[in-house]
């Protein structure tokens, strides 16, 4: 694990060496505190929780976690870094995981700042910090599940644009086919049986019953799983291309 710690320690420090991370914080925790707060109708509800701060979060997600993982691979192979990295003493499995863990906790950083909206909500009143704290467990997978899947689709392109649309769109459909919107769209095509089906493999469905509070470990291994299959997935297409 020592190359990958310090890989992961070298990339998660070269992120605030430009502007777009800490773009990429203020964004969210705006964002963030924008949806609780006004979308979410925190005050109207009148009611001390988090529950509209971590509903929007998987949706925020897929716009801001692709701007992440669009640059991991993509723009290493547009300036033909790549080929240097591949020369490193590393092997494509050390440096697939040190470029995503650095990615997943700079995402998870961002997620700790937004500490103050929780203080905010225990000042206010009484609310359920165990339901909190796996809530902010189910927000952190699910962010590394999309960066694991942008991840995969980086190391295809040389596009940032098309690595970042690509992982954006897939992002989408996996969140739909947990949605409410997904009956109503194929109602006509497929049975009941086949809708539960994908239902299952939908991101929002296993989201959910975390953020109520429930842990249950087949809806943390659904993620893991995914971020696991996304990174062989990484592997597999960088190995191919260093051997083209």
């Amino acid at each position: 694990m020592k190359p990958v710690l310090i890989l992961t320690k070298r990339e998660f420090f070269a992120y605030f060496a430009t502007p777009a991370a800490w773009i990429f914080l203020i964004t969210f925790l705006m964002l963030s505190a924008l949806l609780t707060f006004y979308a979410g109708n925190f005050f109207g509800r009148n009611q001390a929780d988090l529950q509209s701060f971590f509903l929007f979060h998987p949706w925020l997600y897929v716009l801001l976690v692709p701007a992440v993982s669009m640059r991991l691979w993509a723009e290493e192979r547009r300036t033909g870094t790549i080929e240097m990295l591949m020369t490193l003493p590393f092997s494509t499995t050390e440096l697939v995981l040190g470029k995503f863990l650095a990615a997943w906790l700079f995402i998870g950083l961002g997620l700790a700042l937004t500490a103050p909206i929780w203080i905010t909500v225990n000042y206010l009143g009484s609310p359920d910090n165990g339901v909190i704290i796996v809530s902010y467990l189910a927000t952190f997978l699910i962010a590394g599940t999309f960066l694991s899947l942008g991840s995969c689709l980086s190391a295809c392109t040389k596009s940032q644009m098309v690595a970042f649309v690509l992982t954006m769109t897939a992002c989408f459909v996996l969140i739909l086919l947990g949605s409410d919107t997904l009956p109503v769209l194929f109602s006509d095509m497929a049975t009941e049986k086949t809708l539960k089906a994908l239902r299952s493999f939908g991101f929002l469905m296993h989201f959910t019953s975390l953020t109520r509070g429930v842990l249950d470990l087949r809806d943390i291994l659904f993620f893991v799983s995914f971020i696991t299959l996304f990174l062989f997935g990484t592997i597999v297409v960088l190995d191919r291309k260093k051997a083209l």
